[in-house]
Order: C-alpha cells, then structure tokens, then sequence
C-alpha cells in the first residue's frame, strides 16, 4: 500500500509558535493517516516538545536565524536546503508561511503537490490564517487547542509526587524581552499572597538565560516553595506541568506548553498581541494592562507598569478554587 511522504514547513522561531500549529500539524497527519516531516528551527524546540508524539514521524532542522549567519541562510544557504529536502522525495509539502523562498526550495527539490498561504502576505493573525489554510486543504474543521502529547508512564511517574494538599502552581516569570515581563518583585508578592491562603508549591518555568530572575525568586520568602526547571531538559518539564493546578505568567513559550497540556492558564499580556496569542484557546485566561483592552494590547503596549498586582491575585485564586 503506497504511504505518502508528507513535509510541513513552519518556520516561525519560538516554543510558543511551535505549540500554536500543533492542531494544524495532527489535522494534516490524520487526513493523510501518515506522520509527517516537518522542517522547524531548532529554537521551536521541537525535538524535546514532540518525542511523544505520533504524529510526527522526524524534525528536520531549519537552520536560519535573524543575523542571517545560519547554514540555510543566503544563495549557498538555500542551495543545502534544497539538496538536504531533495533527498526525501517528498509527494506532499504544507508550508506555514507566505514566502516565495520556500516555495522555490518546494519545487527544486521536486515536490510535485505543492500546498502554501498566499506569496507575499505580509500581515495576519496567524493562527486563525493557519486554520483556515488547513481547513480548506483537508475539507474539514480544526480545532484551535493544541494538545501535546505525553506517555502515560510519564506522567504517572510524576503524578505520585502530587497530592490534595498543595496548589501546584507553574510561574512563567520569563519572556522573549524585558518589555513582556511582569515585575519579578510582583511574582514574589503574589507568590507570597497565594501561600497564604494555600499550601503552595510554585515550578519556577525558567532557563539558563533566566538564572538571576530564579535566584530573586529562590532567595525570596518563598523559596522554600519553589523548584527551578532551569536544570531541566524541556521534555523532562512536560510531565510536571500536566500534573500542576494552574499556569500563571507572561505571554512566553510556558505558556503555550501550559495550555497543550490541558492546564487552566492565566496569562499577562503586556507587549504582545492578545488576538494572536491568547484567544486561540479557552484555557487561557487574559489580564491585560490598566486603560487597555484585549483588542487593543499589542507590540509596543509596553504596559508592564499597569497590570494590578491584586487583579492577578484575585483571578488567580478563582481559577485555583474552579
């Protein structure tokens, strides 16, 4: 029986992005009833975030960056991506993006049944523009949940460590810049309230580059309640965080990973945009800035200063008692 080759192409950077196109990703994996390929940069994180997941069948590694210095970056840079995706013999490719690029590097490698967004775009909201390119290539709805994927023997493992007594809580208090970030003073605030009216267990949702925010937080009078992931391979995160009660934090890659794993989500958005970011699921809850509104919280809000520390507090404890 003849098993078609299927390449996604999604080149947007971010855990975040990786997340958002998951229900597109599984829609045209189970429309073709094949895994895929997909081609990502390696900062989706792709390799750690989908290990479980069998709708992917390998990650090929895009590598382009914004200094333009990757080894799929310029004439050379594009000539390797095409001999590198020649050698597959792709018959179908989706590619997420509006690019003449990748359409070029589609055809050369010689994928006949070519399926892309509108070349040249260069504005749009980009998961309802990927719902409705899929929805229209598969002849069906789409979901806009993502759902990561996890062995039950995983989560199970974990599980054991959680009981009734504490509010497990996941702290997205990193971002992509220090415009997206909430105060950390106010994430040891708010720490300090919500352990005072529960038991509380916070997973510090961090990295390497985050260490000096994970020591504030560490040294705080919430320390003791606190457990860093920043020596923790991603993949080894997932589990923890599906066993949590709740996500609260930045608009960040944490988030997004939250959501995919079916927890209740309460997100700050102070310098990114809501439609994009948060409405693409019913499990994120949204605060956004004093004086501004969902529509109208976008780049360059820069409203860091004007998210209520007890707006936060109150919504929080409504979504633990829920």
């Amino acid at each position: 029986m003849f098993k078609m080759k299927v390449l996604v192409i999604q080149p947007k950077i971010g855990m975040g992005d990786m997340i958002i196109y998951l229900p597109y990703i599984h829609a045209i994996s189970k429309k073709y009833q094949v895994p895929l390929s997909i081609l990502v940069r390696n900062n989706s994180r792709a390799t750690e975030l989908l290990a479980d997941d069998d709708h992917i069948k390998e990650i090929i590694q895009l590598d382009r960056d914004r200094k333009k210095s990757g080894t799929h970056d310029g004439f050379f840079g594009f000539i390797k991506l095409i001999n590198m995706i020649k050698k597959s013999k792709f018959d179908k490719v989706f590619i997420f993006n509006s690019s003449l690029r990748y359409r070029l590097v589609a055809k050369i490698s010689g994928i006949k049944d070519i399926r892309q967004y509108p070349l040249f775009r260069k504005k749009d909201n980009f998961f309802l523009s990927a719902k409705i390119f899929v929805e229209k290539e598969i002849g069906g709805t789409v979901s806009t949940q993502p759902i990561l994927k996890i062995k039950d023997d995983k989560i199970n493992k974990i599980q054991s460590k959680f009981n009734d007594n504490f509010k497990y809580i996941c702290l997205g208090f990193s971002a992509s810049g220090p415009t997206k970030r909430w105060g950390i003073k106010n994430y040891i605030k708010l720490c300090e309230r919500l352990n005072k009216k529960f038991s509380c267990k916070f997973y510090l949702a961090g990295g390497k580059n985050d260490i000096d925010l994970i020591n504030l937080l560490m040294n705080s009078s919430v320390g003791s309640n606190c457990v860093s992931f920043d020596n923790l391979n991603i993949k080894d995160t997932l589990p923890i965080i599906k066993n949590c009660n709740l996500y609260i934090g930045n608009d960040t890659g944490w988030l997004h990973i939250s959501c995919a794993l079916n927890l209740k989500c309460l997100a700050l958005f102070m310098d990114s945009p809501v439609n994009a970011y948060g409405k693409y699921s019913k499990k994120i809850s949204i605060i956004v800035p004093e004086g501004e509104t969902e529509e109208s919280t976008t780049h360059d809000t820069l409203g860091k200063e004007k998210i209520s520390l007890e707006k936060v507090y109150i919504k929080a404890v409504e979504l633990l008692v829920s």
